[in-house]
C-alpha cells in the first residue's frame, strides 16, 4: 500500500492538531491475523511474542498478511550547546565526524542495516548552529523546533513497511534526560546516566545541568511540545516528527534507545495512544531507558546491554520482526499440510 508524503506543519498549533487526530489500527487486518494464527502448524501460542508482533504489523500496516519488503532507518544528527559544559566524554565536533562516517558506511548502524536488509538515510540538521544551552535558555526557537519536526514529518514513507529512527548528537543523552524529567517527573538522578561513558565528575555535571534546566524553565515544561523546544534538540524533534509521520501514514515504528524513546514520549504525553503504532526494539544500558519504557508500557524485544544510539538497537531487533512476519505469512496451515490438529 503506497504511503503519502505529508506536508510540513505550518505552525506548532497545526502540529498539535495533527498529533491529536491520529488513525487507529486496521480492525479488518487485525481480525484476519487473529483468524489465521490458530490455523498454522504449531501449538497455539507456541511462537510467543512473534505471534503478537505479526498481528501488530498487520494492524498498523492496514493489510493482511503483513509484509516487510522495505524497512527504512533514518538517522538524524544535531548539535547541542549544552555540550560545552562537559556533559559528554566526546567533544562536539564528533557529531560532524560521525555523520561523515555514516555516509561512508563505516558505523555500526551501517553494518546492522546491511545485515538486516534496511535502507539507511542520514539527515544532518544545522550542525554548524548548535542549540542554545538549555540550562539558561530555551534550546530552540519556535521556528527551530518546527523546522526540525518537519524534517521528520515530511519523510517520504512511500512503500515503507517499517520505520526506524536513530540519532547522533554529542550531549543528547543529557537532553533526553531533561526531556524525560520534564514529561514524567522524578529527579535528575532518575534519568541521567553516563551516556558516552562520562566519569563520576561528568555524571555530576550532567545532573546539575538537568536540575538547573528544570529550575530555569519551571512550569513551561508542562506542555510536551514546549518541553521538547526548551530542553530537547533538533535530532530529537526530527525523530518525533518521523514517528508522527509514520502514524499518520500507517507505518509501524521500531523504537531505538533512550534518546529515541524520550523524543517519542512527547506524543504519548500529548495524546492517549499516541505511540500504539510503535514497538520497543530494545532496552539500553542507559538507566533511564528501562524506567521510560515502563512508563510508555513498552516491553522491549531485546536486552543486549547496548548504549550506542544511532538506531542500532532497533536495527538489531529487525531480525525478530522479520521472523515474526515470515512465520505468520509463510507457514502452512493444518489443512494445507495435512497435519492433524488445530
Amino acid at each position: 500500500m503506497p504511503k503519502s508524503v505529508l506536508p510540513p506543519a505550518s505552525s506548532l498549533d497545526a502540529l498539535r492538531a495533527l498529533a491529536r487526530d491520529l488513525p487507529g489500527p486496521d480492525d479488518d487486518a487485525a481480525a484476519a491475523a487473529a483468524a489465521r494464527e490458530p490455523t498454522l502448524t504449531k501449538p497455539a501460542g507456541s511462537l510467543g511474542r512473534l505471534e503478537d508482533i505479526a498481528a501488530w504489523m498487520a494492524a498498523w500496516q492496514g493489510r493482511h498478511p503483513p509484509r516487510l519488503e522495505r524497512t527504512r532507518c533514518v538517522v538524524f544528527a544535531g548539535n547541542h550547546g549544552i555540550a560545552s559544559q562537559g556533559v559528554s566524554a566526546f567533544p562536539p565536533e564528533v557529531t560532524v565526524q560521525m555523520v561523515a562516517n555514516f555516509r561512508a558506511g563505516g558505523a555500526a548502524i551501517n553494518q546492522l542495516c546491511r545485515a538486516g536488509g534496511a535502507d539507511l538515510d542520514v539527515i544532518a540538521l544545522d550542525l554548524e548552529r548548535p542549540t542554545a544551552p538549555f540550562d539558561s535558555a530555551p534550546a530552540m526557537t519556535d521556528e527551530d523546533l518546527l523546522g526540525a519536526v518537519n524534517a521528520g514529518l515530511t519523510l517520504d514513507l512511500t512503500d515503507t513497511d517499517l520505520l526506524i529512527v536513530g540519532e547522533m548528537g554529542i550531549a543528547n543523552t543529557t537532553a533526553a534526560a531533561a526531556l524525560a524529567l520534564a514529561l514524567f517527573g522524578g529527579t535528575a538522578a532518575d534519568w541521567v546516566g553516563r551516556g558516552t561513558g562520562v566519569d563520576d565528575a561528568g555524571l555530576g555535571r550532567k545532573r546539575a545541568v538537568v536540575e538547573a534546566a528544570m529550575a530555569h524553565h519551571g512550569t513551561a515544561l508542562a506542555d510536551p511540545l514546549e518541553a521538547l523546544r526548551r530542553v530537547g534538540g533538533r535530532e530529537l524533534a526530527a525523530m518525533a516528527g518521523g514517528i508522527l509521520a509514520a502514524r499518520r501514514t500507517r507505518v509501524p515504528v521500531l523504537l531505538d534507545g533512550f534518546i529515541c524513546c524520550a523524543a517519542a514520549a512527547v506524543w504519548h504525553r500529548l495524546t492517549p495512544g499516541g505511540l500504539d503504532h510503535a514497538m520497543a526494539g530494545h532496552v539500553s544500558r542507559e538507566p533511564g531507558h528501562r524506567r521510560l519504557l515502563a512508563l510508555l508500557d513498552k516491553e522491549p524485544l531485546l536486552d543486549l546491554g547496548l548504549r550506542l544510539g544511532e538506531g542500532s538497537g532497533a536495527a538489531a531487533a529487525l531480525g525478530v520482526v522479520r521472523g515474526a512476519v515470515a512465520c505468520h505469512a509463510g507457514m502452512a496451515t493444518f489443512a494445507d499440510a495435512g497435519v492433524t490438529g488445530g
